[in-house]
């Protein structure tokens, strides 16, 4: 949580303007648009927030501009070239979603906010932000997204000169990667420039089902659960940020046997990450667990998907075992299951995915008794630039619509000046103990 010097809960008053619809800077075609089978998976139809904060002072000419206006002009151009973002969902048969490319625009607030980017935490800024209803108008994710904005951006002001962009972003238009390239779409113009420089590619079609559709892989991100699992409970639910640098992940890596050492730093935390929460949890050692995690599957297609593909093409493999199993066990069997869960990711595990959607008509991902972790440290939020320099954070402002569920990395420097990553972690109080616990006990290679 924010805290202000005194260490309590940091509290400010903002000043919004009235909502804005911003359309397309010129006209654009007005067309209906399939989404691909991956896509519109019932999972993917939500907004998840994003949120970049800013210093003061800007680059050479910027330094007397106004960022919202800077920033609402440059997405009015930018919607010229990413028109559908400006129309709206429509749902056919068999829940097939598609946008309906009306150009009734993105919704913007203009705002202004009594507080300064030190007090937010300066250089030290982390999330998740429980000030999110004060920087992001309307953020409703029980609203649905059928016929709604598919994008809601809220500029804010800061008393220091800085400024926070705060997002919601409809997920079924895009993936983190995609989101991203449409944010520096709208920095390049803001920064002057004529178009921009990576152009954006629809050609949703590459990622529908095949006809026939035929399920060849195991997806047990989609699975049922077994039985009926024992709910978690969500009250006194407690966040933390856990920072993970090189002196970390080298005491990981001392638990784990020498045909694992070429084991990634993701695949090390996650696992790490799941044993710890599983154990914290305190499930019946016979009950169902699971492990999911975002992979890009851009690079996997032959030939790759092409530049400029700002649609969903990440897979969610998940490894399941039982909480006795991964308790009971050293932190190289969840590897082995995470390592295993990875490999098996390729084309055909995507094209098998999207036939999926249809085979049993786009079902939901399993999130009972289940962890699911993505890293956004190479995606460049931080380094999408409207003028004003590189954000001072950039990147999810929570832990999204399932935050005891979920967990994201963050790029992250601590105090000493080492380079790690960030995970925030949502947990009851009383397993957060027990997961601090199991955490320094694997950091000192005493599970």
């Amino acid at each position: 949580m924010v805290m202000a010097e005194s260490g309590d809960p940091l509290v400010f008053t903002v000043r919004r303007g009235d909502p804005q619809l911003i359309t397309p800077a010129k006209p654009t075609p007005h067309e209906l648009k399939l989404l691909s089978d991956i896509d519109d998976q019932d999972s993917l139809r939500f907004r998840q927030p994003a949120i970049m904060f800013y210093r003061g002072g800007g680059s050479q000419g910027f330094q007397n501009k106004d960022p919202v206006k800077v920033i609402r002009e440059a997405l009015a151009e930018a919607l010229v070239y990413y028109y559908p973002w400006a129309g709206r969902l429509r749902e056919g048969d068999g829940r097939k979603l598609s946008v309906d490319c009306t150009a009734e625009g993105v919704v913007f607030v203009e705002a202004d906010a009594d507080v300064t980017l030190e007090q937010f935490g300066g250089d030290n800024l982390t999330p998740p932000f429980p000030c999110l209803e004060n920087l992001l108008y309307d953020l409703p994710y029980s609203a649905g997204v059928i016929g709604r904005p598919l994008l809601l951006m809220q500029v804010t002001r800061l008393m220091c000169g800085g400024f926070v962009v705060a997002l919601s972003a409809t997920h079924a238009i895009t993936d983190a990667s995609g989101l991203v390239q449409f944010l520096n779409g709208i920095a390049e113009l803001a920064r002057g420039a004529a178009a921009p420089s990576l152009l954006p590619v629809w050609r949703r079609e590459l990622l529908k089902a095949r006809d026939p559709p035929r399920v060849t892989c195991t997806h047990h991100e989609y699975d049922e659960m077994a039985k009926k699992a024992t709910p978690m409970t969500l009250d006194d639910m407690i966040f933390r940020s856990f920072f993970f640098g090189p002196t970390e992940i080298s005491a990981l890596r001392s638990n784990v046997p020498p045909h694992l050492q070429s084991c990634s730093t993701f695949e090390l935390l996650i696992s790490c990450l799941w044993r710890c929460r599983t154990v914290a949890l305190n499930y019946d050692p016979n009950e169902e667990v699971r492990l999911m995690f975002a992979i890009n599957a851009r690079s996997k297609f032959n030939p790759p998907l092409p530049a400029g593909y700002y649609g969903n093409a990440c897979a969610f493999p998940a490894v399941k075992s039982t909480s006795g199993k991964i308790c009971g066990n050293s932190l190289d069997y969840a590897l082995e299951l995470v390592k295993e869960a990875k490999e098996k990711v390729t084309e055909e595990y995507m094209r098998s995915m999207a036939d999926l959607m249809v085979v049993k008509g786009r079902p939901p991902f399993t999130v009972e008794q289940t962890y699911l972790v993505s890293d956004i440290t190479r995606l460049g939020f931080a380094d999408v630039d409207f003028g004003w320099g590189k954000a001072a954070y950039g990147g999810p402002a929570n832990n999204g619509s399932l935050p005891h569920v979920a967990s994201f990395f963050v790029a992250f420097k601590n105090a000493k000046g080492e380079n790690g990553k960030l995970v925030p972690i949502s947990l009851p109080a009383a397993a957060m103990e027990i997961f601090v616990r199991e955490l320094q006990a694997l950091l000192k290679g005493q599970p």
